[in-house]
């Protein structure tokens, strides 16, 4: 009986050899990659860099020209807004100012100032004057431009040191998707830096930056808050040297939260001039319709635009 199961299962094998490459197939697999020469650095080489880039930036000052847009899945559709002239001012260690004229008559289409705690935000064509907190999301308008934190630009403009007393960074090998000279996406390898924060629950991914193995430049910074979100997406192109400091002549910003994107594309810039606190100041317009994001049901009242320390 047991030589019979044998025979049996010597025949069964017989059988089934012959059809085995019926039962699968292969096919090639190409992958698309980069051929551009790639630099190499160390962990501690490319905190150095960020760190020393940062140090040398203490304000700044630009003409920009804006593109908008707002909308994407959420929405279901994608409107463009058409480019118009605006002014950035930054100085430590969180004060931001932002104003964006309109096209041919150039007033104001909108003017906001932030303290890092505190933001004001002016739209004349709407005579709204918004009060809020920087660090209060819950409380929005249901306009994009309304519900954006300046922090958020503030922090996606000027790249912030590794702080290591609160921080820890470690590096990633990884690469990305770019688009090489004849047009065809490719892969390319990256560092991917990502700076862990000890916060108010624990310690959580704050950033990642991305940089360029051809140049050895951050091209990319994803900035998340606590629950792990992604706020802010940005992306620094075409870096030139202003006074020894490396610094991107075109910004892209992608909030996916409030679905809304904003390019500035920098006309010029000035780096390091002294900005006193009334390049920061914002009144009320009299007669203005005042809404307070965190405290809407008290009547308006001076914020202080003043700087503070992280």
């Amino acid at each position: 009986m047991r030589q019979f199961s044998r025979y049996r299962a010597l025949a069964v094998l017989t059988l089934v050899f012959p059809l085995t490459g019926c039962l699968f197939r292969s096919r090639k697999v190409e992958r698309q990659v980069s051929t551009a020469p790639l630099k190499s650095a160390t962990q501690a080489e490319l905190i150095e860099y960020i760190n020393s880039q940062a140090a040398k930036v203490h304000s700044m000052q630009a003409t920009v020209d804006i593109d908008a847009s707002v909308g994407g899945v959420k929405k279901g559709r994608v409107t463009d807004y058409q480019e118009i002239r605006g002014y950035v001012l930054a100085r430590k260690p969180a004060m931001l100012r932002m104003i964006g004229l309109l096209p041919i008559v150039r007033n104001q289409a909108f003017d906001m100032v932030s303290d890092g705690l505190y933001f004001k935000l002016w739209i004349p064509p709407k005579n709204r004057f918004i009060i809020g907190r920087n660090d209060i999301e819950t409380h929005t308008t249901g306009q994009p431009l309304e519900s954006l934190r300046p922090q958020q630009i503030y922090d996606a403009l000027l790249l912030r040191e590794v702080d290591s007393q609160n921080e820890i960074a470690v590096v990633e090998n990884s690469f990305e998707i770019v688009t090489d000279a004849k047009k065809h996406q490719v892969e390319q390898a990256d560092y991917e830096l990502d700076v862990i924060r000890k916060g108010e629950h624990g310690w959580y991914l704050e950033r990642k930056i991305i940089f360029s193995r051809t140049d050895l430049l951050p091209h990319r910074q994803y900035a998340y808050d606590q629950n792990g979100d992604l706020v802010t997406d940005t992306r620094y192109e075409d870096y030139k040297n202003y006074n020894g400091a490396d610094f991107p002549s075109q910004i892209g910003i992608w909030f996916p939260q409030q679905e809304y994107d904003i390019t500035l594309t920098i006309v010029k810039l000035q780096l390091n001039e002294p900005l006193p606190d009334d390049k920061f100041a914002l009144e009320e317009p009299p007669g203005a319709q005042v809404v307070h994001l965190d405290q809407p049901q008290r009547a308006a009242s001076p914020v202080p635009a003043t700087g503070r320390k992280r």
